[in-house]
């Protein structure tokens, strides 16, 4: 038999076609080109995600509660406000302080609420002639130690706010310490002292006294609604923000502007002229309305200072 012959015998063996139909079906695999060939294994389960506990909502409490203190002339009131809230102090004809306020808390339940209305609120402190309204809550560690001192930490997270609405005499000495929150006074002519470093916004309206106020950020407003400042000037700092001064149109005295950082001073008060040997630059102002007077100073840290006359739009 020739070597044809024997190789078409070796087709036609059911070996052969066994290892021809093998190479076929290797052939035809998917090759990974230099990887070992690996044993199959089953993908791997997913993970659950996590069960996400919904929070309860929390319930809110609004108190309102008013108290009336007799104050006689040339008497003093300080103020130290709640970490979150507004103060609003405003100079009425009687002899006589009223302290208004709203404390709103927030907790799970009617128990808790209960439970922080007798922590959080305000007292009064008096001496002569002079009057401290004192806010208390959990903010403060020492008070908490003295007064509750089992409360539950997640109680002392809780949000809450004071906003304070005063009315005192106008000549009255104010110094007032705030927190977050607007603060406005209006028509007092003593000494200001307030120092508000997280305030956002103030407004002033102020015919004269000694001020000196910081504020944390803007804006703020000051307008004065007389011709003459009776007293001896303004020095308000702003941090941030924006400075809006109003003057009447026939007003008289010494204005100081200043932005120390990013900004500008805009001047559009038309009675407004630079002091004798000062120049004006972009962000420094040294002013003199009318006859001139008392000095009101405003220094802007960044933002924008603007001094126009009351009334205007710009």
């Amino acid at each position: 038999m020739t070597h044809t012959e024997n190789f078409s015998a070796l087709r036609r063996a059911p070996i052969f076609s066994f290892l021809l139909a093998a190479s076929a079906l290797i052939f035809l695999l998917p090759t990974d080109s230099g990887a070992r060939p690996q044993s199959a294994r089953p993908p791997a389960a997913k993970k659950p995600a996590p069960a996400i506990t919904p929070q309860p909502a929390l319930l809110k409490r609004t108190t309102t509660r008013s108290e009336v203190r007799r104050l006689g002339y040339g008497g003093s009131v300080t103020i130290y406000g709640a970490p979150e809230g507004s103060i609003t102090v405003e100079a009425w004809s009687r002899s006589e302080v009223e302290i208004t306020t709203d404390v709103e808390l927030s907790a799970e339940t009617e128990e808790e609420l209960s439970r922080l209305a007798a922590i959080n609120g305000f007292v009064i402190d008096e001496d002569y002639n002079h009057i401290r309204v004192v806010t208390t809550g959990t903010h403060d560690r020492k008070y908490l130690k003295r007064v509750a001192r089992d409360l539950p930490k997640k109680l002392i997270a809780m949000p809450w706010k004071v906003d304070y609405r005063l009315k005192v005499p106008a000549a009255v000495d104010l110094e007032i310490y705030g927190g977050r929150g607007p603060l406005a006074i209006a028509g007092v002519e003593g000494a200001i002292r307030l120092y508000a470093p997280t305030a956002t916004g103030a407004t002033f309206t102020l015919a004269g006294g000694d001020v000196e106020a910081t504020v944390g950020g803007g804006p703020v407003n000051v307008r004065v609604p007389m011709r003459n400042w009776r007293g001896r000037g303004m020095n308000l700092r702003l941090a941030i923000g924006d400075l809006t001064v109003e003057l009447p149109a026939n007003f008289s005295g010494d204005i100081d502007a200043q932005v120390l950082s990013a900004g500008r001073v805009e001047n559009t008060f038309t009675g407004l002229a630079p002091r004798e040997r000062t120049k004006p630059t972009e962000r420094l102002l040294e002013g003199r309305a009318g006859q001139g007077g008392a000095t009101l100073s405003f220094t802007v840290g960044s933002g924008t200072l603007r001094i126009k006359q009351e009334g205007s739009k710009q």
